[in-house]
């Protein structure tokens, strides 16, 4: 969008206005992607102590409620908490240690089974002979094709004395120092990092109200109780999802451990350890958590029983785990979308290695939830989150603009499994048909481009015409994100499903006729996309009717306007501001049908104060400034006994009189 020019600044200095402030932007997230990468070492701790906060929060609160003291409730909780995590180091570094001293019996193992491959099946002859070919074409190879330079010259070629003697350099024997420093070297760097955390975890957890009133002061206090309630409910929404996931992945561990412990695998708490945290990883982590067990049956078992159980064992726990358990107990997803995750991951392994990989998903769910939270990360739920970038209308609108009446149709198709037709029409379809009049106003739409918009909209109702109005009584919950955040916001028009579907005996008189309803578009051909939606349903609860364009209200075209039969006009107007307009409208109408009734529907936003103000400037029978009303008032005044039969007029206006 192009800046307003201020006086002394040229119109070059307006279009490279946005694009500074968009490098801007960009310098200062590369800025912090540098921080992070160059501080590693500090950051690192702080993430993993910002996460074990989240997870231990819910702990200590419990303790206070026992009336624990609140530093007692915090020290005990971390003393409790990396015990079990150190016990659980130990015992799978016991465990690998144990592995460890069998790699003689898993090499002849593995030997016995790649011979048995190379000599079973037809072709196991064919590729021990080509090994073997490949083999003496090597060495021929390896031969001099050629004398060398020195044989060239003369030079009589060196004798194996005169060759050089191989010499081996070997170190004394290290001391017990040395030996001391190389035990301990390799532990200084991760008891550094544990000794960090634990730190940390201590601060955060007893100061954990002022850091969160410190961030509150940083992201704006200008609605602090929007804010505290935004924090409160991300840090419960947190800590649930982080107790969950632990508890998940935990569960699936043991379940992994004794299940290798039963089929004879060596070393199953490892195994069920490791896999418990791989888990962590999206996507991968389950195949590599696979991979490892798989190797170690494949060569501790000279046969393929061990390996089948393994893998059968994996195949079966994971899709419970990731497809039944983990849905019942928090839902479909993370709040992420995959793309987001796999972009994550990726993100955070080249930054942090493979602690960063482990990290990626909870902390960019820590990020999407203070985007959806804190208006200045919003960027962070558009760009990470699973929740739709476009608002129901917005899509709607898009699809339309796009000329795609297919995918309009499918979404809509997908929310009428839960909502009403009229329902999808008032807060989606007309919502989105408001943005394309904003366009219009604003002249951005031309009329070739208006016209393509309704026909598109003309064929996504058609599309539609076999769905009723009505609330589906067995409605079925999507699995898609985006229809998902559409029916949550399609709110159901109160009481318009339980308008009745109109028997012909029930209507009056003059509503008997093949097409009684007249719907016309008041302006443009976005008040006829309002009126082709009315006029369908309307048509489901009983009562026939047509639609007109906006040109037949013309002084030209007004009399070829058939008025046959018609007991109800209503002109339809999707932006209601036009008050000459309507009058003028309404007197071309009673002059051309004096027995129908004359409705106005002008759905402005807000009301126009319940059409008070606007049936006296019009003049008109029938007010209606929503689309329930227009509906309800259709119907009322199609079981009105009191209507008369319309009389059709005797005289028919010329151009002139008209």
């Amino acid at each position: 969008m192009t800046l307003p020019a201020r006086p002394g600044q040229s119109q070059d200095t307006r279009i490279l206005a946005p694009v500074g402030a968009g490098l801007g932007t960009f310098g200062v997230i590369a800025l912090i992607v540098t921080a992070l990468y160059v501080g590693r070492e500090v950051f690192v701790p702080v993430a993993l102590a910002i996460l074990f906060s989240f997870v231990l929060a819910p702990l200590v609160k419990i303790l206070q409620r026992l009336k624990f003291p609140r530093s007692l409730a915090v020290v005990t909780v971390v003393v409790v908490a990396f015990a079990g995590v150190s016990a659980l180091g130990l015992t799978s570094a016991t465990q690998a240690t144990q592995l460890a001293s069998d790699p003689p019996l898993y090499q002849s193992t593995i030997r016995e089974k790649i011979s048995s491959l190379r000599g079973s099946g037809p072709g196991g002859g064919v590729l021990s002979r080509a090994a073997d070919v490949l083999q003496e074409l090597g060495k021929e190879l390896d031969k001099p094709s050629a004398p060398t330079i020195p044989e060239a010259f003369g030079v009589p070629k060196a004798t194996p004395e005169q060759r050089p003697i191989p010499v081996e350099v070997r170190q004394p024997d290290p001391g017990a120092l040395q030996t001391l420093r190389a035990f301990l070297v390799p532990l200084i760097h991760p008891l550094a990092t544990t000794g960090i955390v634990l730190i940390f975890v201590i601060f955060i957890l007893l100061q954990r109200e002022d850091l969160r009133n410190r961030f509150i002061r940083l992201t704006g206090t200008y609605d602090l109780q929007k804010t505290t309630a935004a924090f409160n409910d991300a840090a419960k929404r947190l800590s649930r999802l982080f107790l969950t996931q632990l508890a998940v992945n935990a569960g699936f561990g043991l379940v992994i451990g004794l299940g290798l412990w039963a089929i004879g695998v060596p070393s199953p708490a490892l195994w069920g350890i490791l896999t418990a945290v791989l888990r962590f990883i999206p996507y991968i982590g389950a195949i590599f958590s696979a991979a490892f067990p798989l190797a170690i049956a494949a060569a501790v078992d000279p046969g393929w029983t061990m390996l089948l159980w393994t893998a059968a064992l994996f195949l079966i726990a994971e899709p419970v785990a990731g497809h039944v358990i983990e849905p019942l107990i928090y839902g479909q997803s993370t709040g992420m979308s995959p793309v987001a995750i796999v972009v994550a991951a990726t993100f955070w392994t080249w930054l942090w290695g493979p602690i960063g990989l482990v990290l990626a998903t909870p902390l960019t769910v820590c990020l999407v939830v203070l985007g959806r939270h804190v208006e200045r990360l919003e960027f962070l739920d558009v760009l990470l989150g699973d929740r739709p970038a476009l608002s129901a209308p917005e899509i709607f609108y898009q699809r339309i603009l796009a000329g795609d009446p297919a995918e309009a149709a499918d979404k809509a198709e997908q929310v009428l499994k839960e909502r009403s037709l009229s329902a999808y029409y008032e807060t989606v379809a007309l919502e989105g048909l408001r943005l394309a009049s904003a366009d219009a106003i604003r002249g951005v739409l031309d009329p070739a481009r208006m016209a393509g918009l309704l026909e598109t909209v003309r064929e996504v109702i058609d599309d539609l015409a076999d769905h009723d109005d009505k609330r589906p009584v067995d409605s079925k919950t999507p699995t898609d994100p985006e229809t998902e955040a559409t029916i949550d916001e399609t709110n159901e028009i109160e009481g318009t499903a339980d308008l009745p579907i109109l028997a012909q005996n029930e209507l009056a008189e003059s509503f008997r006729g093949p097409q009684p309803v007249l719907f016309l578009a008041g302006q443009n051909q976005l008040d006829e996309a309002v009126a082709l939606m009315l006029a369908q349903v309307v048509e489901k609860h009983g009562v026939a009717a047509r639609v007109e364009p906006s040109d037949s209200l013309s002084t030209r075209n007004i009399f070829r306007l058939s008025s046959d039969g018609v007991a109800l006009a209503c002109l339809c107007y999707l932006d209601g501001n036009s008050t000459a307009n309507m009058r003028y409208a309404v007197k071309r109408l009673r002059r051309k049908m004096p027995a129908a009734k004359i409705m106005i529907v002008a759905l402005t936003l807000p009301p126009n104060e319940s059409g008070e103000k606007l049936m006296d400037a019009t003049k008109p029978d029938r007010v209606a400034v929503t689309f329930r009303e227009a509906i309800e008032q259709c119907l009322e005044h199609a079981t009105d006994r009191s209507n008369a039969a319309v009389r059709q007029p005797e005289i028919i206006h010329s151009a002139a009189q008209t």
